[in-house]
């Protein structure tokens, strides 16, 4: 299986096609990776901005993830990591890059999660528990440097989901996905420092945009305050791009809020 994904990757790098579109537009997005834990929100976050008109939304592959030929590799990796965490970090790799060459016909991207927290937070932690081989964190380490190099992957702004291991570990549980349920909380709680240590910390590695924290503790009813706040940094930077699109739509509400703190791009 890992074969053929690769032969993909090989098929669409050797006829230019990523490279092609990106030379094909000189209207770029503005950009925003929404980061955050298993369980952090990132998909409610999305939704709250479904009411902007200029704002496309491109959430996590995950049905793809759960059938590539019939395969439901995110439920394989879960079971037997061992066997399948290169196989299902392979195809995320994949998918993710397609979702950020993905054209978009609106002048702001909101997109949940990136290529780069897959490799920063993900595979690192697979590398350091010794799910993987070191020689297969090798070569997925060796992709990730080939697209970082080769393929541009631009962002403006992260949001980063900020919460507690224990609390997320219960929404989980909540949400009752069949392939989470065996995810323990020590697996989270090191997910969790990987996101602080690339995020918040920065001593990890390469953070590549400032970086607008949002604390996502907070309930249901709570929390769309501060979805509400959070428009005003993303838009507050994204609205030249909006008034200077073809068809200059404007947000549906406007935007009166108080921004939150950024936390300043800074790149080891």
């Amino acid at each position: 299986m890992l074969i053929s994904i690769i032969k993909r990757i090989n098929y669409k790098v050797s006829k230019g096609r990523f490279f092609h579109e990106m030379a094909a537009t000189n209207n770029k997005p503005f950009t925003v990776f929404v980061e955050g834990n298993i369980g952090s929100g990132k998909t409610t976050f999305l939704e709250h901005f479904r009411r902007f008109e200029d704002i496309t939304l491109l959430t996590e592959p995950v049905e793809e993830w759960r059938n590539l030929g019939g395969w439901n590799l995110l439920d394989l990796m879960y079971k037997d990591p061992a066997k399948w965490a290169m196989t299902f970090q392979a195809y995320v790799s994949l998918t993710m890059l397609d979702m950020h060459r993905r054209p978009t016909a609106t002048p702001v991207k909101l997109m949940e999660r990136s290529i780069y927290s897959a490799r920063y937070c993900f595979v690192e932690h697979m590398k350091n528990n010794g799910t993987i081989h070191p020689a297969q964190f090798a070569v997925l380490d060796e992709w990730f440097r080939f697209i970082h190099h080769h393929i541009p992957i631009e962002a403006d702004l992260i949001v980063y989901l900020k919460t507690t291991p224990s609390i997320v570990h219960e929404r989980i549980k909540k949400r009752a996905r069949s392939e989470e349920q065996c995810v323990p909380l020590s697996y989270i709680e090191d997910l969790h420092k990987l996101h602080e240590d690339w995020l918040i910390n920065r001593t990890h590695a390469e953070c590549p945009a400032p970086v607008l924290v949002i604390d996502a503790d907070l309930d249901l009813s709570q929390i769309t305050e501060e979805y509400k706040k959070s428009e005003h940094q993303i838009l507050r930077k994204a609205v030249d791009v909006v008034m200077n699109s073809p068809n200059k739509l404007s947000p549906k509400k406007p935007i009166s809020t108080t921004p939150i703190k950024i936390v300043p791009q800074f790149r080891l």
